[in-house]
Order: structure tokens, then sequence, then C-alpha cells
């Protein structure tokens, strides 16, 4: 990445966005351009204070970007409408597919590095593994329409006869940490077990609908938001070979696990109770995800990530406890 050229984060309010504001400027990148929808109010905690040239609105991004082609060095997309309850294929076609490809094609025809957000829940229920081998993309069956959304612009760009000079899809997996506080709903089973914790003393997880998994042992591979960024900005950096690939830890844990845990970081005994798991959810929640991390440990990433005890005690201890964003 040039340092005198922009470097475009789209997203920039939000979870992931916000922290690679930080992973930049802590790596001596201030010569940004912030994309996002800015209308939020108790969004602005996440990028006030952190260095930056200028923010712009998602929908006037794409008109800027064609006339200003120059001017930029490198695109980071993670802007995208992740509400995994949303059944509203129209905002998924216009924010998720539509709005990614006119970024590509942008990136590819200007001969510049793209970075885009995919996600684990291509991944559907697991029937073909985790692996972020090409060849399984076009197989699989997300459960719903963002990952519906999200695996289909995979598969365009793998059809993608031109391509910018490099590229990357990130297949986040369970991701966490400071900055998810405006997410409701979709944000981490961490974040609320921590409000639950400090409301009600107590935490409820789900019950488990399937006999072969028991109360609390669904699995997720969970991931610390500061071990996400640093991933990206290696990516950005040493642009190692262009392609799609898993963004996780390779170690599946239970939500007991994480439940547990974050009741050790406020130094309190779990007290831990079941609850059914909501019927709108319930026929496609997954029980079990692990990401096949060796295409990125391959490409030369090779700093430990954070284990699930030390990313929730950072985030609890130095992050929630104190009100505090990245």
């Amino acid at each position: 990445m040039e340092k005198n050229k922009l470097i475009v984060v789209t997203g920039a309010a939000g979870f992931i966005g916000s922290c690679m504001i930080t992973a930049l400027n802590n790596a001596g990148y201030e010569n940004l351009l912030l994309v996002d929808d800015f209308s939020r109010e108790d969004k602005k905690r996440n990028y006030s204070g952190k260095k930056y040239v200028r923010t712009m609105n998602r929908d006037q991004f794409p008109e800027w970007f064609e006339a200003h082609v120059a001017e930029v060095s490198t695109v980071i997309h993670l802007g995208a409408r992740t509400d995994t309850t949303e059944q509203d294929h129209a905002i998924f076609l216009k924010l998720n597919l539509n709005y990614s490809k006119s970024l590509w094609k942008t990136c590819t025809a200007n001969r510049i590095p793209l970075l885009y957000a995919s996600s684990a829940a291509t991944y559907g229920l697991g029937e073909l593994g985790y692996s972020d081998d090409h060849d399984l993309i076009g197989s699989l069956k997300p459960l719903n329409p963002y990952g519906e959304s999200k695996n289909e612009f995979d598969k365009w760009v793998l059809l993608q006869r031109e391509t910018p000079p490099h590229w990357y899809g990130l297949k986040f997996f369970n991701v966490y940490g400071p900055n998810e506080y405006h997410k409701g709903r979709m944000a981490s089973v961490i974040f609320h077990t921590y409000l639950k914790i400090r409301s009600k003393g107590e935490m409820q997880l789900f019950r488990s609908h399937r006999p072969d998994f028991r109360d609390g042992e669904q699995s997720r591979d969970f991931v610390y938001v500061k071990d996400v960024v640093s991933v990206l900005l290696f990516l950005c950096e040493q642009l190692p070979a262009s392609g799609i690939y898993n963004l996780g830890t390779g170690t599946a844990r239970t939500f007991l696990d994480l439940a547990k845990n974050t009741f050790h970081a406020l130094d309190l005994e779990p007290n831990i109770t079941f609850i059914d798991t909501p019927a709108d959810i319930r026929d496609t929640y997954q029980y079990f995800t692990k990401a096949e991390m060796g295409k990125l440990l391959n490409a030369g990433y090779s700093k430990p990530f954070y284990t699930l005890e030390e990313g929730i005690g950072d985030y609890v201890k130095n992050y929630l406890r104190k009100d505090l964003v990245w």
C-alpha cells in the first residue's frame, strides 16, 4: 500500500471496519477515506479521534471512485448488510452483491488491489466441511439470504477472467471484540453474555435441538477482531497469492466455554441456564464451525491467534468494563 495515496475502508463506522482504521493508524497509515452510511449517531464513537482524510456516504462512493481512481491505492471493502435474519433479498442484492461488483470492476479496470468481506455463513450446515478450496464454493448451500449473497459474490468473482492485480475474499468466522456495541441482535454472544451477566447475574444459552449435541456444546470458531484486522493488514502489505481465504482461528470452542470465560473475566462464578433456540432461526442454526486455515498459513501469516480465553479477557477487561472502543 502506498502511504501517499488513499486507502479506502468501506463499512468504516461499523465493527470490523472501525477496528481496521485503528490497525491502519497503528501501522502508520493515515491517508484514509472512510465510506459508510454515517447517519447513525451511536456509531460515531467508532471513528471519532482516529486519523483519516475524509468520510463519504456509501451511495456516493462508487461514482466518486470512478472519477478519482488515480488517488486510490487499495480498497478494503468491509461494508455489507450482515443481518442473518433479514429475508428481503432485494437489500442483499443491492448492498452485498451489486455494490461489491461495482467496486470489483473499478478496481480491475484501474489495477487497484481489493480486499472484501465474505463470510463463514456461506458454509451452511457444513455438509462439505469448511475448506476455502475454490472448487467447493459453487456447491455450498448457505442457510439464509445473507449467506447466499456472500456466496453469490464469491462465485461471481471466481468466474471473472479480468481481476484486480491482487484480490482477497475473507470468509470471516465468528468475529467478536470492541466496537460491536451498535449491532443489536447481531452482536457477538460474548457481548450479549457480558450484558446479561451485568444486568441479571446469569447467562442463558440456547438449548440443543439435536441429539448429537448436548446443551451448550454447540461450537463455533470464535476469532478476535484484533486478529482479523491483523490478517487484513498482512494481506494488504505482503500481497500473497490472490484468492478466497478463511479467517478464523482453526479451533472450535463451545458456547459453554465462551460463557464460562466471560464470567471468569468478570471474576464471577458461572451461572448458566438454557432456553429454546428461537423458532425463527432454529432450522438454520449452525451447530459447528471450524475454519481450515492452511491456505492463510501457507501464504505466510505466522502471528499466533488469540485463544478464546485471551480474547475474552482483553475484550471484557479493557473495553467492555471500561466502556471503551478500540
